[in-house]
Protein backbone atom coordinates (compact mmCIF):
# COMPACT_ATOMS: atom_id res chain seq x y z
CA UNK A 1 0.00 0.00 0.00
CA UNK A 2 0.95 3.37 -0.94
CA UNK A 3 -0.01 7.05 -0.60
CA UNK A 4 -1.55 6.63 -3.82
CA UNK A 5 -4.18 4.26 -2.79
CA UNK A 6 -5.31 6.36 -0.02
CA UNK A 7 -8.43 7.92 -2.23
CA UNK A 8 -9.48 3.98 -3.26
CA UNK A 9 -9.15 2.83 0.75
CA UNK A 10 -11.29 5.95 1.48
CA UNK A 11 -13.59 5.35 -0.98
CA UNK A 12 -14.20 1.54 0.04
CA UNK A 13 -14.65 3.04 3.51
CA UNK A 14 -17.27 4.73 1.99
CA UNK A 15 -18.98 1.40 0.51
CA UNK A 16 -18.31 -0.13 4.14
CA UNK A 17 -20.57 2.32 5.45
CA UNK A 18 -23.87 1.69 3.47
CA UNK A 19 -25.06 -1.87 5.30
CA UNK A 20 -24.59 0.73 8.51
CA UNK A 21 -26.57 2.95 7.00
CA UNK A 22 -28.95 0.81 5.88
CA UNK A 23 -29.33 -0.60 9.42
CA UNK A 24 -29.67 2.13 11.25
CA UNK A 25 -32.62 3.14 8.57
CA UNK A 26 -34.35 0.10 9.20
CA UNK A 27 -33.94 0.44 12.87
CA UNK A 28 -35.16 4.08 12.88
CA UNK A 29 -32.19 5.57 14.02
CA UNK A 30 -32.11 8.70 12.03
CA UNK A 31 -29.67 10.51 13.98
CA UNK A 32 -27.31 8.59 13.56
CA UNK A 33 -28.09 8.20 9.71
CA UNK A 34 -27.28 11.57 9.68
CA UNK A 35 -24.00 11.48 11.31
CA UNK A 36 -22.87 8.37 8.78
CA UNK A 37 -24.34 10.01 5.89
CA UNK A 38 -22.36 13.52 7.12
CA UNK A 39 -19.05 11.15 7.32
CA UNK A 40 -19.53 9.83 3.94
CA UNK A 41 -19.84 12.73 2.95
CA UNK A 42 -16.60 14.06 4.44
CA UNK A 43 -14.83 11.11 3.24
CA UNK A 44 -16.59 11.20 -0.43
CA UNK A 45 -14.95 14.91 -0.02
CA UNK A 46 -11.86 13.95 1.06
CA UNK A 47 -10.54 11.24 -1.66
CA UNK A 48 -11.85 13.88 -3.91
CA UNK A 49 -9.51 16.10 -2.69
CA UNK A 50 -6.67 13.90 -1.97
CA UNK A 51 -6.56 12.67 -5.50
CA UNK A 52 -6.69 15.93 -7.07
CA UNK A 53 -4.20 17.65 -5.04
CA UNK A 54 -1.74 15.23 -5.39
CA UNK A 55 -2.22 13.13 -8.35
CA UNK A 56 -2.94 10.27 -7.01
CA UNK A 57 -5.54 9.20 -9.42
CA UNK A 58 -6.29 6.10 -10.81
CA UNK A 59 -8.37 4.09 -13.25
CA UNK A 60 -9.90 2.23 -10.05
CA UNK A 61 -10.39 5.53 -8.39
CA UNK A 62 -12.32 7.05 -10.96
CA UNK A 63 -14.89 3.68 -10.45
CA UNK A 64 -14.68 3.52 -6.94
CA UNK A 65 -16.14 6.83 -6.12
CA UNK A 66 -18.70 6.83 -8.31
CA UNK A 67 -19.53 3.50 -7.24
CA UNK A 68 -19.48 4.12 -3.10
CA UNK A 69 -21.77 7.44 -4.44
CA UNK A 70 -23.86 5.49 -6.30
CA UNK A 71 -24.64 2.59 -3.50
CA UNK A 72 -24.59 4.99 -0.85
CA UNK A 73 -27.71 6.64 -2.47
CA UNK A 74 -28.96 3.96 -4.64
CA UNK A 75 -28.96 2.28 -0.20
CA UNK A 76 -30.47 4.98 1.45
CA UNK A 77 -33.46 5.92 -1.38
CA UNK A 78 -34.25 2.15 -0.87
CA UNK A 79 -34.02 2.21 2.50
CA UNK A 80 -36.10 4.74 2.91
CA UNK A 81 -39.02 4.14 0.62
CA UNK A 82 -39.00 0.75 2.69
CA UNK A 83 -39.40 2.55 5.96
CA UNK A 84 -42.25 4.67 3.82
CA UNK A 85 -40.82 8.07 4.26
CA UNK A 86 -39.95 8.31 0.59
CA UNK A 87 -42.71 7.32 -2.08
CA UNK A 88 -41.75 3.65 -3.65
CA UNK A 89 -42.59 5.01 -7.28
CA UNK A 90 -39.67 8.08 -6.55
CA UNK A 91 -37.33 4.70 -5.17
CA UNK A 92 -38.29 2.80 -8.49
CA UNK A 93 -37.48 5.87 -10.81
CA UNK A 94 -34.13 6.70 -9.10
CA UNK A 95 -32.69 3.10 -9.42
CA UNK A 96 -34.45 2.46 -13.01
CA UNK A 97 -32.38 5.66 -14.18
CA UNK A 98 -28.67 4.19 -12.64
CA UNK A 99 -29.62 0.47 -13.65
CA UNK A 100 -30.47 2.09 -17.43
CA UNK A 101 -26.71 4.27 -17.08
CA UNK A 102 -24.69 1.19 -16.00
CA UNK A 103 -26.14 -1.38 -19.16
CA UNK A 104 -25.56 1.57 -21.43
CA UNK A 105 -21.99 2.20 -19.96
CA UNK A 106 -21.61 -1.93 -20.18
CA UNK A 107 -23.12 -2.22 -23.60
CA UNK A 108 -20.91 0.73 -24.74
CA UNK A 109 -17.79 -0.80 -23.68
CA UNK A 110 -18.45 -4.32 -24.76
CA UNK A 111 -19.14 -2.70 -28.36
CA UNK A 112 -17.39 0.61 -29.33
CA UNK A 113 -14.65 0.26 -26.62
CA UNK A 114 -13.00 2.24 -23.25
CA UNK A 115 -14.58 5.61 -22.40
CA UNK A 116 -14.40 7.95 -19.60
CA UNK A 117 -17.85 8.96 -18.31
CA UNK A 118 -18.10 11.96 -16.87
CA UNK A 119 -21.31 13.46 -15.58
CA UNK A 120 -23.00 16.42 -16.79
CA UNK A 121 -24.04 19.33 -14.79
CA UNK A 122 -27.45 18.36 -15.15
CA UNK A 123 -26.42 14.61 -13.54
CA UNK A 124 -24.20 16.52 -10.81
CA UNK A 125 -27.36 18.83 -10.23
CA UNK A 126 -29.56 15.47 -10.25
CA UNK A 127 -26.48 14.06 -7.37
CA UNK A 128 -27.02 17.10 -5.24
CA UNK A 129 -30.84 16.84 -5.46
CA UNK A 130 -31.12 13.20 -4.13
CA UNK A 131 -28.46 14.15 -1.43
CA UNK A 132 -30.52 16.80 -0.82
CA UNK A 133 -34.28 14.82 -0.24
CA UNK A 134 -32.46 12.14 1.64
CA UNK A 135 -30.70 14.97 4.00
CA UNK A 136 -34.20 16.57 4.42
CA UNK A 137 -35.73 13.35 4.89
CA UNK A 138 -33.55 12.20 7.58
CA UNK A 139 -33.32 15.81 9.09
CA UNK A 140 -37.13 15.88 9.58
CA UNK A 141 -37.31 12.25 11.12
CA UNK A 142 -34.22 13.37 13.55
CA UNK A 143 -33.83 16.93 14.20
CA UNK A 144 -36.92 19.42 13.56
CA UNK A 145 -40.12 18.16 11.19
CA UNK A 146 -39.95 19.83 8.25
CA UNK A 147 -43.42 20.38 6.53
CA UNK A 148 -45.15 17.61 4.11
CA UNK A 149 -45.65 20.05 1.42
CA UNK A 150 -41.86 20.83 1.07
CA UNK A 151 -40.54 17.51 1.02
CA UNK A 152 -43.46 16.36 -1.37
CA UNK A 153 -42.26 19.24 -3.89
CA UNK A 154 -38.34 18.05 -3.21
CA UNK A 155 -39.70 14.48 -4.37
CA UNK A 156 -41.29 15.77 -7.46
CA UNK A 157 -37.89 18.03 -8.16
CA UNK A 158 -35.97 14.68 -7.74
CA UNK A 159 -38.12 12.81 -10.46
CA UNK A 160 -37.59 15.73 -12.85
CA UNK A 161 -33.91 15.86 -12.24
CA UNK A 162 -33.38 11.95 -12.44
CA UNK A 163 -35.31 11.64 -15.31
CA UNK A 164 -34.14 14.69 -17.38
CA UNK A 165 -30.68 13.39 -16.61
CA UNK A 166 -31.42 10.29 -17.34
CA UNK A 167 -32.17 11.09 -20.78
CA UNK A 168 -29.71 13.17 -21.14
CA UNK A 169 -26.96 10.43 -20.98
CA UNK A 170 -28.75 8.59 -23.28
CA UNK A 171 -28.97 10.91 -25.92
CA UNK A 172 -25.58 12.35 -25.53
CA UNK A 173 -23.72 8.58 -25.25
CA UNK A 174 -26.20 7.41 -27.83
CA UNK A 175 -25.36 10.11 -30.28
CA UNK A 176 -21.47 9.50 -29.33
CA UNK A 177 -22.20 5.66 -30.13
CA UNK A 178 -23.55 6.64 -33.98
CA UNK A 179 -20.82 8.79 -34.79
CA UNK A 180 -18.57 6.04 -33.90
CA UNK A 181 -20.94 3.46 -35.99
CA UNK A 182 -21.21 6.18 -38.89
CA UNK A 183 -17.36 7.03 -38.90
CA UNK A 184 -16.67 3.52 -39.63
Amino acid sequence: MTRRDIPNIISAFRICLVPVLVWQVLEEQYTNVLVLFFIAGLSDGLDGFLAKRYGWVSRLGSILDPIADKFLLVSSFFALGWMGEIPIWLVVVVIVRDVVIVVGAYAYHRIIGEYELKPSYLSKLNTLSQISLVLLVVFSLSVVTIGLELIQYAFYFVMITTLLSGFDYIYRWGMRAWRHRSAL
